[in-house]
């Protein structure tokens, strides 16, 4: 049997860490291909200096470049972009400049759109409540201009859950919330 979808799931500012990897079995074990690249090549971050400090000497334009070159072998066939955090932030940039994209799925991170951002693909986000790194004004901005670029958007919000809480290695662990979102997600993987 074909998967359901394929998808790229993209890692955080800490790397590609265990969780990474657990989330791409649970998305396998309900049918999907999962292809998750290490745009960090090899390197993991235990706390968020160290995960920004990687990052930044990496680069942005140089994790953008990895991640489309990462896609690039399964775009032909339409990919659900997916990532945590700094993933979900590079995953949107990736699933709005290509045609192709079959879907959105933003755990925990968003990034900026372009004013003449044009898109039809099904978006969800989860994000904790509140979130340091996405405030509730950032994201009704980041809401109205999805909408507006013609996504169908959902917003699903975790009061009282840190941040990263789907990563049970992290401080910001919160299994009722992560459990939730892993419901949520699965069931919007279905329906795209």
């Amino acid at each position: 049997m074909a998967a359901a979808h394929t998808i790229l799931l993209l890692h955080s500012m800490y790397g590609l860490r265990p969780a990474v990897h657990a989330a791409a079995d649970r998305l396998r074990a309900a049918g999907h291909e999962v292809h998750v690249p290490d745009l960090y090549d090899g390197r993991t971050a235990d706390d968020p200096v160290e995960g920004m400090a990687i990052k930044d000497e990496i680069g942005r334009d140089e994790l953008l470049r990895r991640a489309v070159a990462a896609a690039a072998p399964y775009s032909e066939r339409g990919l659900v972009y997916a990532g945590f955090s700094l993933g979900g932030s590079v995953a949107q940039n990736l699933a709005l400049g290509d045609e192709r994209a079959r879907g959105l799925l933003l755990l925990h991170g968003t990034s900026d759109i372009a004013d003449d951002a044009a898109t039809s693909i099904p978006v969800q986000l989860h994000v904790a409540e509140p979130d340091p790194f996405e405030p509730d004004d950032w994201l009704n901005a980041w809401y109205l201009r999805m909408r507006r670029a013609g996504a169908d958007v959902e917003v699903h919000r975790y009061r009282g859950a840190g941040h990263l809480y789907t990563d049970p290695g992290l401080p910001d662990w919160d299994e009722r919330a992560a459990e939730a979102t892993w419901a949520t997600a699965l069931a919007f993987l279905t329906e795209i």
